[in-house]
């Protein structure tokens, strides 16, 4: 309770929205902008006790702060305002523990679809907010008649764009970069209204090679990316390491494009 009145001396800071349970796990987090922004996304998102539990422990704060802009988070978690841009929700890396694939080591990309599909909610709250369902092999049919299929399709009726995903159960390869990048450009000219943001694509990856990286369109793309996923939910220490990891890459490229 003296923890409590430290961290919230002035009752006008309390949320009626949020109960006993959520402010003892609030309470847990050291980092005011984060608290704050933890506080703010389990108002808008209506998360229970057990999913804000489980974002602070997969340092959800933190991965959002990998995006490319940065200070969009930091003043999103201070003026709890929305003023992302579809391309800085994206995440690196992605936590899919509650898939319950982690002892399953040698599973096929349609199994990894059908897991995401079978735990749709949990998924949709680990995009982040805002996000519906579209559909799974969404079929794109070309001008010449030819089929092809984006593995999941989303929409997300907050910053109005697509989101199409592509699974792989192996490392990312430049085919799938170039795969991808006909999927955006398809429902570029076939499905995006006058209204909407430009549609992203998300390739899901086990890894991420920097050399393919920097040699594709990835490098200064604001309409493709890759991401890591973790089918685990790794240690506190695990992510912060591997959240370091990313943020030196990042940098590193920077630098290299300067």
């Amino acid at each position: 309770m003296r923890n409590f009145y430290l961290v919230y001396p002035k009752c006008d800071a309390l949320r009626p929205e949020l109960s006993w349970t959520h402010y003892r796990l609030l309470l847990k987090v050291g980092n005011e902008q984060a608290r704050l922004f933890y506080m703010q996304e389990t108002i808008d998102c209506n998360w229970s006790t057990r999913t804000l539990e489980r974002q602070i422990g997969n340092l959800y704060y933190e991965r959002m702060l990998m995006s490319h802009n940065t200070q969009i988070v930091k003043d999103e978690a201070a003026e709890k305002e929305i003023r992302q841009e579809p391309k800085d929700i994206i995440k690196d890396p992605y936590v899919l523990e509650f898939l319950g694939l982690k002892d399953n080591t040698d599973f096929r990309e349609n199994e990894l679809e059908q897991a995401i599909i079978d735990k749709l909610q949990n998924f949709l709250q680990e995009l982040g907010k805002g996000f519906a369902f579209v559909g799974r092999q969404y079929r794109l049919t070309t001008d010449t008649g030819k089929h092809f299929y984006a593995d999941l399709v989303f929409y997300n009726y907050i910053l109005k764009f697509f989101l199409i995903i592509d699974l792989k159960a192996e490392p990312l390869t430049h085919q799938d970069i170039g795969q991808m990048d006909m999927y955006v450009r398809y429902f570029e000219e076939k499905m995006r209204q006058e209204t909407d943001n430009p549609t992203i694509g998300l390739i899901l990856c086990t890894e991420k090679d920097k050399i393919i990286v920097k040699y594709s369109l990835l490098n200064d793309s604001n309409q493709i990316f890759a991401s890591k996923y973790m089918l685990y939910l790794p240690t506190e220490q695990e992510l912060k390491k591997e959240i370091e990891r990313q943020r030196v890459q990042i940098e590193q490229e920077r630098k290299l494009n300067q």
